[in-house]
């Protein structure tokens, strides 16, 4: 595994998400001083839960996990963050990898945490999407994420709508693309965020495109660190069209790459 950076606390794994004008979230959630209450902590308790039996009864090795953060449905979107969980060994138990904006700013770190910090938050939904594998694209993914590549493709400098195609900034979602482009590639072709991006562009790599207009980017920009625009072609940028990495177009590639993936919902149950 890449050296862990543990989370201090439920709070520390809350990142800043929403502007004010709506924007989408893809670290997950908005910051929030108070913490959970007792049913929320139940409830996410019992996703995670539910979710570890999901992967258990896999019999995977690795997998993709998403939460649902924010109400993202007028851009037609369910799910706001994404991240690669890994079993510690074939008996262990279950750990996320994923890049979380660090509140308020804008840079990101990389995390590795249990599956109950991970739903820890105060989650839109509670709903889990699981994207496992084939066997073949598992070993590749397992083996990538045990080495350094995963910690050389990430970048601190966050933007939650950061281009799909510029290495200027990243996002959350934006990361686990890129690591699951280095586990694609024939061995050591994809080493650098440059060579993750050149690789999908051979693939023709579809991102998610959410419609923003001029008036709510120019509010979001000039009061949220971590919102940016420039990094966007300028054609589709002032036509409000925003081409981004959400967890849709992640379940799209890993599909249209691995006919062998399967793909799983998780409730929380009754």
């Amino acid at each position: 595994m890449m050296p862990a950076r543990l989370l201090r606390s439920a709070a520390a794994a809350l990142v800043l998400a929403l502007a004010a004008a709506g924007l989408p979230a893809h670290a997950g959630q908005a910051c929030r001083q108070e913490e959970l209450g007792a049913r929320d902590v139940a409830r996410s308790m019992e996703l995670a839960r539910r979710t570890v039996a999901a992967l258990d009864a896999s019999s995977a090795r690795v997998a993709l996990v998403a939460r649902a953060g924010q109400d993202l449905s007028r851009y037609g979107l369910r799910y706001s963050h994404a991240g690669i969980a890994v079993r510690d060994h074939p008996a262990g138990r279950w750990t996320v990898v994923h890049e979380l904006n660090d509140c308020g700013n804008a840079a990101s770190s990389l995390y590795d945490e249990g599956m109950g910090n991970f739903f820890m938050t105060d989650l839109y939904r509670h709903e889990a999407l699981l994207v496992v594998p084939g066997p073949q694209a598992q070993a590749r993914l397992a083996q990538l994420i045990a080495g350094r590549t995963p910690r050389r493709l990430h970048d601190p400098a966050y933007n939650m709508l950061s281009y799909v195609y510029s290495t200027r900034y990243q996002n959350s979602n934006q990361w686990v693309l890129e690591v699951l482009a280095a586990a694609d590639a024939p061995p050591g072709q994809v080493e650098t965020r440059g060579e993750a991006q050149a690789w999908l562009q051979r693939l023709r790599y579809q991102p998610g495109t959410v419609e923003i207009p001029a008036s709510v980017r120019l509010g979001a920009r000039m009061f949220r660190a971590n919102v940016a625009f420039d990094d966007h072609p300028f054609e589709r940028r002032m036509a409000g069209h925003i081409d981004t990495v959400t967890v849709e177009s992640l379940v799209r590639f890993v599909r249209g790459r691995d006919g062998q993936a399967e793909v799983v919902t998780v409730n929380e149950g009754p």
